[in-house]
């Protein structure tokens, strides 16, 4: 019981915290796109918490320039490096400051995402992405594997339809 109290107060604290919003396109659409952080260092000495590595933060940068054209009005990471770090690019680009969400509630920030009704980004973890943007379309999503990192969900929304795609983000990198 206490659990769902507290993520009763979560919700209601996130759509507190984002009443004051940029309404959406003309149309009512807007679009969140949702990544999983880039390649990690695999050899941290910060295990729990590795930063990016060579090839992440190459893949970060090409994430960035991929939806340079996207009209990103939010970017939302997990409070970890690897999230950050793969945020901070398009963050940068769009202007935007890089709002932190806890993915062990993934309920609370879908609920922030629909409430808002604008373009954002949405970094996530292999075991999160699929599953937020399922909830953001009404359908089912399942973790992947832990060796991908090319998959870009795209959410649009108009008014109660959603449209649900999976796009692959071209990359590749030589580590030097």
């Amino acid at each position: 019981m206490k659990r769902g109290r507290n993520l009763w107060l979560a919700v209601v604290a996130l759509i507190g915290f984002g009443a004051v919003t940029d309404a959406p396109g003309e149309d009512g659409m807007f679009t969140i796109y949702l990544v999983r952080h880039a390649e990690k260092e695999p050899v941290a000495t910060n295990f729990p918490d590795p930063p990016l590595s060579h090839c992440g933060e190459m893949r970060a940068e090409a994430l960035a320039n991929m939806l340079k054209d996207a009209k990103l009005q939010r970017v939302y990471s997990t409070p970890y490096k690897r999230t950050l770090e793969t945020a901070m690019p398009a963050a940068e680009l769009h202007r935007a400051k890089v709002e932190t969400y806890d993915p062990q509630h993934l309920e609370v920030i879908a609920v922030l995402l629909l409430e808002r009704k604008q373009d954002s980004l949405v970094i996530g973890h292999s075991n999160t992405t699929a599953v937020l943007s399922g909830l953001l379309a009404g359908q089912e999503g399942r973790a992947f594997g832990e060796d991908e990192y090319d998959r870009l969900y795209q959410v649009t929304r108009s008014g109660d339809r959603a449209k649900l795609t999976l796009l692959h983000q071209a990359f590749s990198c030589s580590a030097q």
